[in-house]
């Protein structure tokens, strides 16, 4: 979580499913739970998010992910977004953007594999306390 805000404690987290289940049944997508196929093991979760913060690009539809320590760099991030993109071509969603922090080389490097291009950087203003998460690289892909 050295990339976000701060860990979410149990309310918050379960907050954030209901969020989830409410955003998959308005829009047919949300932040989807990721398990292992051969094991069923829970990894973390993957997939989009219609952000609506005040910026010059929102709303919009981002794509990102949140993996336990152990699954990275073993391919789930970029594999799943992408089905998230395939997932969403051809529901009327032309662009899918995402946000890294500067410091998040991983998360950029997946942003590339997927395809996604640089378009610019963000400072998010409800971040500008700590300093080394606040400024944001945006990625964008349209489909």
């Amino acid at each position: 979580m050295r990339y976000f805000e701060k860990p979410l404690s149990v309310e918050e987290s379960q907050a954030m499913m209901d969020r989830m289940r409410k955003m998959y049944e308005d829009r047919g997508y949300c932040y989807f739970a990721v398990e292992l196929l051969k094991t069923g093991e829970f990894t973390g979760m993957i997939g989009l998010e219609r952000k609506t913060f005040e910026a010059d690009f929102t709303p919009r539809v981002d794509i990102g992910w949140r993996l336990d320590k152990r699954f990275w760099n073993q391919g789930y991030a970029s594999e799943g977004a992408k089905r998230c993109l395939v997932f969403v071509s051809g529901s009327g969603i032309s662009e899918v953007l995402s946000l890294a922090s500067i410091g998040n080389h991983a998360s950029v490097q997946v942003l590339k594999k997927i395809g996604m291009n640089y378009w610019k950087d963000f400072q998010q203003r409800d971040l500008t306390y700590k300093l080394d998460i606040s400024t944001l690289q945006l990625y964008r892909i349209s489909l």
